[in-house]
Formats: structure tokens, C-alpha cells, sequence
């Protein structure tokens, strides 16, 4: 019997949960509370830093579990007895990517040089532009972009840009559903009852009770403000999922509720995936990650998940003039189109 479980608590974890476990349930919270994504966060994300720490050493998980907080303080003497925050995340996500992509520190400090460049360069989502646009980066290519792209244009006028940060899919997804349901109450109602119903469905996967509270309730509150119609407009919802920690909260509750859709159905989906890792582990490393780019699989889970059709169209140097289209899924009513080209989505405006 531990004294207290407030560290364990913040982690959404019970007092028996080993050290992976906790270091799985940092590596889930971290990011969302990080002062560059969630700067009004600061206490959060230092107070999960230190319960991690405290919890993945031996020696201070025992005086916690034995005194609580109050014991631990008092090991500390007069210098400090947790590491900056900031520390502890670049200790935990450089080992993780260490041991998981095998680079070496030159090649992590570069990606990272690039991401802080794409952030510094490009919002999440831009303001509406002409499809034509386009036609400039494609100056020195082959002529057949340019075809389809005039073509394309024909049908779809306007585009918006997102960040191209691995987010793509899932932030084009949910910026263009939402500014759906700002004009439509009965599938705001409708998707209202869904996400309220995702919350113990994915708790009963075994996801952390407080982490999957703290990302609907998020999310949620976002679907209340459509709702009371405190944001009415296109510029309002701009502006709001534009704030990184409004946004990627967003994107995490899309991706988790693909991941719960894909486990739910692992029988079904277990042929789309490469090699003999099981759905959960698939999830866990390519779907729930922030920054993970997305698959068919992805795209295939989250309409079902969510009942939301979209149609893609494919922008590639495929025989023809026009670009290859698909809806997901095949019978659907696309209330969401999206540009794909390689590596990347962007939203799609129908010519009024």
C-alpha cells in the first residue's frame, strides 16, 4: 500500500505499473504539455516530468511509495532533487529516438533544426488560396502536373496549406470536419455523440484513464464552443486551430480514435500490416505518435471511426490528365476533400 498516488495519478497509471509503463504514459503526455506546444501548461509539464522521474528510479519510487512527496522532499537536502523538465524530455525522447531510429546526434539536432524551420515558416493551416497556386511549384517538372492541376482546378478553385510535420492527414482531416460542422447542426449533434462515446471505449482498450480524459475533454470543449456558437465563422475557427495546443490536442484525439478503431477490428485489419507485430504494437509506434505520417490504413480507420467520408485526389505523374480520385469510404457522401501529394495533404475548396 503506497501513502500516496498523486505521481502516479498525473500518469494515469496505478501504483503497480512498471517501468515502461511509465515511461510510455511521459512519452504520451510530455509533448502535449511541452512549453513550446502548451506554453499555459508550464505547471502540468513540469509536474509530469517530476513524477516520472521519481517513479523510473528505484530508490525515490520506494520513499515515495513508503512517505509520499513530503518524504522525498526531505531527501533533497538543500539542492534541487528533480532535473529541469526541460532535461528530463530531452533525457527520455533522445534515448527513445536513440534506440529506435539508430541516428546519431548530428543527424536528431538536424531533424530537429528542419522542424523548428517548417514551424517557424508555415501555419498549421494557411488562409484559403487558389488551387492555381500550384501551377508555380511545378515550373521545371513535367508537364503532365500541370495538366491535372489546371484540370483539377476546374472542379476545385480554393485549397488550404497545412504544415507538412508528418500531421498532414490528420490535421487537414479534422480542420476541414470541423469547419463542416460549423454550418451543419445535425452532424455536429451526431459526431457529438460519438467522441462522448469514444472515451470509455478506449479506456476499455486500456488506454490511461486520465490521459483519454484529459484529450476528450479537450477536444470536447472545442466541439461545445461550434456548438454554442461562441466561434460562427471560417476566420474564428482559423484562429483557433492555428493555437498549437488547441490543434495538435485535436490531431491526438483523431489519431487515438483510429488506433481504438484499428484494435477493435485487429482480425479484419491484421492483413494490412507488414511483418508479425501485433495491432496493438502497430498502433503504439505508427499511429498514436505525433508526427507519424499516415497510410491508407490510417485514412481507411479514421472515416469508419468517425463516419465521415472524404475524398483524396491523388496528384502524382500518372498516365492521364486528370488526378486519380478515391473515396473512403467507397460508397460515401464526402463531406471532406483533401489534395495528396507524395508525403503530403492540403484541403480541397468545390467550386461553388
Amino acid at each position: 500500500m503506497v501513502k500516496e498516488t498523486a505521481y502516479y495519478d498525473i500518469l494515469g497509471l496505478s501504483p503497480s505499473a512498471a517501468v515502461d509503463e511509465i515511461l510510455a504514459a511521459y512519452r504520451d503526455l510530455a509533448p502535449k504539455y511541452h512549453p513550446d506546444n502548451n506554453p499555459k501548461e508550464k505547471d502540468k509539464f513540469q509536474a509530469i516530468s517530476v513524477a516520472c522521474e521519481a517513479l523510473i528510479n528505484e530508490d525515490t519510487r520506494k520513499i515515495y511509495d513508503q512517505g509520499g512527496e513530503e518524504a522525498l522532499q526531505e531527501t533533497g537536502g538543500d539542492g534541487p532533487l528533480f532535473s529541469d523538465p526541460l532535461e528530463t524530455f530531452e533525457m527520455i525522447f533522445g534515448q527513445n529516438k536513440s534506440e529506435e531510429l539508430n541516428q546519431d546526434e548530428a543527424i536528431i539536432a538536424q531533424e530537429k533544426n528542419i522542424e523548428k524551420e517548417i514551424a517557424e515558416n508555415s501555419r498549421l493551416v494557411s488562409d484559403k488560396m487558389p488551387l492555381t497556386c500550384l501551377l508555380n511549384e511545378y515550373m521545371d517538372e513535367h508537364d503532365v502536373y500541370r495538366v491535372k492541376i489546371k484540370n483539377l482546378s476546374q472542379k476545385y478553385n480554393l485549397m488550404r496549406r497545412t504544415r507538412p510535420d508528418g500531421n498532414c492527414f490528420f490535421r487537414g482531416f479534422t480542420y476541414a470536419y470541423f469547419e463542416y460542422l460549423l454550418r451543419d447542426r445535425i452532424e455536429l449533434e451526431r459526431f457529438i455523440k460519438v467522441a462522448n462515446q469514444s472515451k470509455q471505449d478506449l479506456i476499455d482498450l486500456g488506454f490511461p484513464k486520465f490521459t483519454i480524459e484529459d484529450i476528450q475533454e479537450n477536444s470536447m470543449n472545442v466541439l461545445n464552443i461550434i456548438k454554442n456558437k461562441t466561434i460562427e465563422s471560417q476566420d474564428q475557427l482559423l484562429k483557433l486551430l492555428n493555437e498549437p495546443g488547441t490543434s495538435d490536442y485535436l490531431v491526438v484525439f483523431m489519431r487515438l480514435l483510429t488506433s481504438g478503431y484499428l484494435q477493435k477490428n485487429e482480425e479484419f485489419y491484421c492483413s494490412f500490416i507488414d511483418g508479425e507485430t501485433s495491432m496493438k504494437n502497430f498502433c503504439s509506434h505508427e499511429v498514436e505518435p505525433m508526427y507519424k505520417e499516415s497510410d491508407h490504413i490510417h485514412i481507411i480507420a479514421l472515416t469508419s471511426a468517425t463516419g465521415v467520408g472524404v475524398r483524396i485526389h491523388y496528384l502524382d505523374r500518372g498516365q492521364g490528365d486528370e488526378v486519380t480520385v478515391h473515396n473512403f469510404p467507397d460508397d460515401c457522401d464526402p463531406k471532406i476533400h483533401l489534395l495528396y501529394r507524395p508525403g503530403h495533404y492540403d484541403i480541397l475548396y468545390p467550386t461553388e
